[in-house]
């Protein structure tokens, strides 16, 4: 929606008046959630009010206006935004992380800077929400990053996920990795199945290139 200077002449209703960058920002804090959404939908496209659209997410809790603020932040480049993001993926409310993980996931190289981090953390939880960004970020280091991390992680919920993503995106590099990852938890069904079988998808995969 552009943004242009509301005109006294206009016949429009207040309510339906096109916003001021000034007027949207203020908005943003309104009581009424559709005046919110509205306000959002404004600042759609403005850089220069993308840490102010990730500051209202901390706190916004109506899914539309949600909607709105994440379309607003789609194209950011701005670093301070993307780590506001980050902090919701510290959160407890699921829905958020995961509307966050989807748009990290379109952010490669300001994601890549802060990734490493993310896939040491303390928290499991927070490194399966790093392993899903990794599986479609749009960087060319993104397999490579998830192998390394597999090699090293220990937590058995983490790792089937990792094994999971590298069957959507691994190749004949991450063989050796998963096959040590095959030995580590052979003890463990689910892991050992799960990995035998994304090794067999991966050699299947790689012969028939060859072939």
């Amino acid at each position: 929606m552009p943004l242009i200077a509301s005109s006294p002449a206009s016949d429009l209703p207040p309510a339906e008046a096109p916003l001021t960058v000034a007027a949207a920002m203020g908005l943003l804090s309104a009581p009424d959630a559709q005046d919110r959404r509205r306000a959002a939908l404004a600042l759609d496209g403005c850089a220069e009010a993308h840490l102010t659209l990730a500051e209202r997410l901390l706190e916004e809790t109506d899914p539309a206006v949600r909607a709105a603020l994440l379309s607003g932040l789609s194209t950011t480049e701005n670093p301070e935004v993307v780590d506001h993001l980050i902090t919701i993926l510290r959160g407890e409310d699921a829905s958020q992380r995961s509307e966050v993980v989807g748009l990290l996931q379109n952010r490669g190289e300001l994601v890549a800077a802060r990734i490493k981090d993310l896939l040491v953390d303390d928290d499991p939880d927070l490194r399966i929400m790093a392993i899903d960004i990794l599986r479609l970020l749009p960087h060319e280091d993104a397999p490579r990053w998830l192998r390394e991390h597999l090699a090293e992680e220990t937590h058995a919920n983490v790792v089937g996920v990792a094994v999971d993503r590298l069957a959507e995106i691994g190749g004949a590099a991450d063989l050796p990795v998963l096959r040590a990852v095959a030995q580590r938890f052979a003890a463990d069904p689910y892991l050992s199945f799960t990995t035998d079988l994304v090794i067999k998808r991966i050699e299947t995969h790689s012969s028939e290139g060859l072939g």
